[in-house]
């Protein structure tokens, strides 16, 4: 299924090449920076239905637009970027479905469980998704961390993976190496994925077209799903039109009543 998705970066909608996303702008990589606000695609996906999606701010300054967006689709969008367990329950008052949360789980490069439970103890497990985006070294999957920019010491697979779904209700995938470049998802993961994980999971990175949100469904037997940034027609992208997405979601839920 598709899932749609909000990425704010200076408190403007961007789609951004993740691998260049680093602590300043110098060698940042953009391929879309909307005019309009981030209330407005959460309104967007509000009144097509679709579920499941999220809100990801990238660095300081996004607080205000991510709120807005809540606003707007209350209930609907998963937020994450900077949560922690001090403003985990203010994003869920705020109107997040869940928070997403990568960094603040992790110490020196490794799962900090205490600080992980602390978390779910706070919020609640169905309303906490962990955030396992990560790039390939050395034939593995790392989880990386701080905008991407940093590995940890945490492969992605399938021992790690049936220990952290004890805390989370979903998974959050980015494959950061290809994240932004339109180029293809990676198979591979999407594979592993629907292989390693009982929980939902969301991959994100590389969509093009279409077809490959079928390869995905494909792939994982509907297990994972599918977000579609620079690619859509709404983010200035020409391989996949939004109003064909949410036609796919339609129809695929529809094939499952009948």
């Amino acid at each position: 299924m598709f899932r749609p998705c909000i990425d704010l970066h200076e408190g403007k909608v961007k789609q951004i090449v993740g691998g260049t996303l680093g602590e300043s702008s110098a060698g940042l990589r953009t391929n879309f920076i909307s005019e309009r606000g981030a209330e407005y695609y959460a309104d967007l996906y509000r009144r097509d239905g679709l579920t499941g999606g999220h809100v990801i701010l990238l660095g300081p300054g996004n607080e205000a637009a991510a709120k807005a967006a809540l606003r707007a689709y209350p209930g609907g969008l998963q937020v994450g970027g900077g949560i922690n367990l001090g403003n985990a329950a203010a994003y869920l008052d705020a109107g997040a479905s869940q928070v997403i949360v990568t960094s603040w789980v992790f110490r020196d490069g490794r799962v900090d469980w205490e600080r992980l439970a602390a978390l779910v103890q706070a919020i609640g497990r169905e309303r906490l998704v962990l955030d396992l985006s990560c790039r390939k070294r050395d034939g593995q999957y790392w989880v990386v961390t701080d905008r991407w920019q940093k590995f940890t010491e945490l492969a992605v697979g399938p021992a790690a993976i049936e220990q952290l779904a004890a805390y989370c209700a979903e998974f959050l995938v980015h494959a950061v190496d290809v994240e932004g470049l339109c180029r293809g998802i990676d198979t591979e993961l999407v594979t592993r994925l629907a292989e390693w994980s009982s929980l939902p999971a969301t991959y994100a990175g590389g969509a093009s077209s279409l077809a490959d949100l079928e390869t995905v469904d494909r792939l994982s037997g509907g297990r994972v799903h599918l977000t579609i940034g620079s690619a859509l027609d709404i983010f200035g992208g020409t391989g996949v039109r939004y109003a064909d997405a949410v036609a796919y979601n339609r129809k695929a839920a529809a094939g499952r009543r009948a």
